[in-house]
């Protein structure tokens, strides 16, 4: 193995250049995670970043891109949303939509994989890994909000934490499908 390659299993290697654009997909997060609006759950761009990154790095280094992205979150660098970082936050009402993001992007890598990547099956995977993250998030958010502050039904989390971001995510989306569409000429496989 030469000098600038990792081993990740019998197989698949990652060299230096898959760490600069790791590092640089998770500093695009970080960036876009601080632009938020306040909500129940905060307005960010940090799902456009997802989205981007998934599309322009690929399955296996964008969901590398992800797991860093919160390890960073996780050891207190303050990469998420209002400036925050720790595993505080992680483990907060909203740390499993956080957590939901390496989630879409093993799901994205998995269908990527498996059936190809051509446009369709590419959104229809974010589009899937969107609903996975949701779910998650939503499920934890309940778990959490639950044992702080008492019970709460499925449709009132679900009217604070999915059904106001589903056409802004939408949105990002179709923002990160043309913003990948140019940057991806320039990117090395």
């Amino acid at each position: 193995m030469s000098e600038n390659t990792v081993s990740l299993g019998s197989k698949k290697r990652i060299n230096t250049l898959d760490m600069v654009y790791i590092a640089i997909g998770a500093a695009l997060i970080a960036v876009c995670s601080w632009i938020s609006i306040p909500f129940t759950i905060p307005f960010t761009l940090q799902t456009f970043a997802v989205f981007t990154v998934l599309l322009t790095l690929g399955g296996r280094r964008g969901t590398l891109t992800t797991l860093v992205y919160v390890l960073m979150g996780a050891v207190g660098l303050p990469v998420f949303s209002g400036f925050k970082g720790g595993i505080g936050v992680l483990l907060g009402n909203t740390g499993g939509y956080i957590i939901g993001f390496m989630f879409m992007g093993l799901l994205f890598s998995l269908i990527t994989d498996k059936a190809g990547n051509d446009l369709i099956k590419m959104i229809t995977a974010l589009i899937l890994g969107l609903v996975i993250c949701y779910a998650f998030g939503t499920a934890w958010f309940m778990f959490v909000y639950m044992k702080n502050t008492g019970s709460v039904g499925v449709i009132t989390v679900l009217s604070w934490c999915v059904f106001p971001f589903i056409i802004p995510d939408l949105a990002k989306m179709a923002l990160a499908v043309f913003i990948s569409k140019r940057i991806k000429p320039v990117i090395k496989p």
